[in-house]
């Protein structure tokens, strides 16, 4: 289940960096590219209660994952919509590097990724 999340995670990045060139662009098919990300969207999330189901005991730091990829995920619609509007996506931008830095930092830190001690 790990390598399917991570996979589902990665490619909703490059969906997600696809969307917004195209959205720049001012391409038609950035609606298209950002239904299919929406759909990734919800395999990131439907993988991600998996494992966290599997695990036997959750601590907070699971938790504050958890809490860290929905944010990812909503400033990624953030940057998405202000784009779409014309209106200045700085602030949407730097939580998505936010959210995105702590929420691979905790994956790499909990038990399920690699010891980066």
């Amino acid at each position: 289940m790990t390598h399917a999340h991570i996979t589902s995670w990665l490619i909703a990045i490059i969906l997600f960096l696809i969307t917004v060139s195209l959205q720049r662009s001012g391409s038609s098919k950035a609606k298209m590219v950002q239904m299919v990300l929406r759909l990734f969207y919800i395999l990131t999330i439907i993988t991600g209660v998996l494992l966290l189901h599997s695990i036997a005991s959750i601590s907070i730091l699971y938790v504050m994952k958890a809490l860290a990829g929905l944010w990812v995920i909503g400033a990624m619609e953030m940057v998405l919509a202000a784009m779409k509007k014309g209106k200045s996506s700085t602030v949407a931008w730097v939580q998505w590097v936010v959210a995105l830095v702590l929420a691979i930092f905790l994956g790499l830190m909990l038990p399920l990724g690699i010891d980066l001690f």
